[in-house]
């Protein structure tokens, strides 16, 4: 026969009190049925627990160590259930989120995160750099549980909702003739562009950007002639600041501060990358929720 949970609860009563009679009141049963259960236990053990006397009762060796662990199994078993309904109260658990690499540089994912963090201290809040397309993935393969990224085709399982946009930037090294044509206000037509060498994100990076970029150009009627790729923006940029070409960024990567390069809005229409919230159509986490809540909030303000 199992042990079960009940069989504690009674041994550990009857352990307290030493006394039958009034273990069983504490229990709300009567005493025979009391009796009854720890024999049973004793039985599916295969030692005596307990020594019964008319006079008294009293625990055996084995009861004692026995009494010790059983109390902790049941201070586990009300920890477990009271962590499980935490989680599903979304005051507890584990939050995994990817981002691309420029999202931190926005005013709104740091103070979303400091507002979870604020608002829900116990959960932990799992945090992961990853490209737009290895964030699907791994929403897909469920590693993740919502996605911060730019705008790519979704399978039909994820669902995203649109935060906020990021401009368009050409990227040029600072002594570009262009450059020295400009006042500060002046927004670059794209098109000012069409002869010079590109660094653009490699294929392999997984980010949309590039695609992006090439569809822009097109649109403002050439096609970009691409010199060199690379898979990091901060890559990009020190090519660009080394005069191997021009490129087009999101604003964001503004902050990234590289002698000899110079960043300039463009005029051109459609010039901005959107940033979307990305989670699966069926994950209904209360944690996910929270987090999607406040990040939500924050971008429209």
């Amino acid at each position: 026969m199992p042990i079960e949970l009940r069989h504690l609860r009674y041994f550990i009563a009857v352990a307290n009190e030493l006394h039958f009679s009034r273990a069983a009141e504490r229990l709300g049963i009567s005493q025979p049925p009391l009796s009854q259960q720890i024999r049973q236990l004793e039985d599916t053990i295969g030692t005596p627990l307990l020594c019964r006397s008319n006079r008294r009762v009293e625990l055996t060796e084995a009861g004692r160590a026995f009494v010790t662990e059983a109390r902790a199994i049941l201070r586990h078993s009300e920890h477990a259930v009271e962590l499980a309904r935490r989680v599903a109260r979304g005051e507890a658990g584990e939050l995994r989120i990817g981002f691309t690499a420029s999202t931190p540089l926005s005013r709104h994912i740091p103070r979303t995160i400091s507002a979870f963090r604020r608002e829900r201290p116990d959960v932990h809040l799992q945090l992961e750099e990853l490209p737009t397309l290895q964030q699907i993935d791994a929403l897909l393969g469920r590693r993740l549980h919502l996605g911060i990224m730019r705008p790519a085709v979704l399978p039909p399982t994820l669902e995203a909702q649109a935060l906020f946009s990021d401009p368009l930037v050409a990227v040029m090294p600072s002594e570009h003739a262009h450059l020295r044509q400009l006042d500060r206000a002046y927004r670059l037509p794209l098109n000012a562009l069409a002869d010079e060498p590109f660094v653009v994100f490699s294929h392999g990076a997984g980010t949309g950007i590039r695609d992006q970029v090439v569809a822009l150009c097109v649109a403002a009627g050439f096609n970009p002639r691409i010199s060199q790729e690379a898979a990091e923006p901060s890559t990009i940029i020190g090519l660009v600041a080394a005069g191997m070409g021009v490129s087009v960024l999101p604003a964001s990567y503004e902050h990234i501060h590289i002698e000899g390069v110079s960043y300039v809005p463009l005029q051109d229409p459609g010039a901005e990358s959107g940033i979307r919230m990305v989670r699966r159509r069926d994950d209904h986490s209360p944690l996910v929720d929270a987090f999607a809540r406040l990040l939500l909030a924050e971008a429209r303000r």
